[in-house]
């Protein structure tokens, strides 16, 4: 199963594209809704789109998206692109509090030595055993219910967007939690 998106928000619109590009054409790099895939996408002639605006590049017909240019790596990402990330990231897992908190519920074992929340920064072995201890006696509710019942553990909310960007940027990364792996060429999606 290949995992994609269906919807992607603007980070950043280049109107005649990148200085180097053969054509002048409007590209925009953008950040997927779910899987947090970075990528070029070309819109339809004399159409613009603005920072957080949602694209639809799915298989049925696409009104705003001529076609997809391909993965890129964060290192590709515009400076401002860049800037504005972090906020998207954080918007992203702000509409979609819940399917974040039950990261906390659902993480598991990745090998006999380490746990997924341990992918998280600042959870070591101490608070991965107070997490699921606590989501044994019922499951988390929000990334406030989870501060509530683990001590000393200070932003929940903040610990996952962290880590997204991390994922995003370390091309690298031997385990990942939230981000799809990094294309294996730079025009592939």
């Amino acid at each position: 199963m290949v995992l994609r998106d269906d919807i992607v928000i603007v980070l950043d619109f280049l109107q005649h594209g990148h200085p180097n590009d053969r054509r002048p054409e409007p590209v925009a790099q953008v950040i997927g809704k779910n899987y947090f895939s970075l990528l070029e996408v070309v819109l339809r002639q004399d159409l613009t789109a603005k920072l957080g605006d949602e694209l639809y590049i799915g298989e049925s017909k696409r009104e705003n998206v001529d076609h997809i240019r391909g993965r890129i790596s964060a290192n590709r990402l515009t400076a401002f692109a860049r800037a504005e990330l972090p906020a998207i990231v954080e918007s992203i897992v702000n509409k979609n509090e819940q399917r974040f908190v039950d990261f906390f519920n659902k993480a598991d074992s990745l090998t006999t030595r380490m746990h997924q929340l341990e992918l998280l920064p600042a959870v070591g072995k101490k608070h991965m055993w107070d997490i699921i201890a606590e989501r044994k006696k019922g499951a988390f509710k929000s990334f406030d219910d989870v501060k509530a019942r683990i001590k000393l553990l200070q932003d929940p909310k903040g610990m996952i967007i962290k880590r997204i960007i991390e994922e995003i940027k370390n091309d690298d990364e031997r385990y990942r939690a939230f981000v799809i792996g990094p294309p294996k060429r730079e025009d592939e999606y």
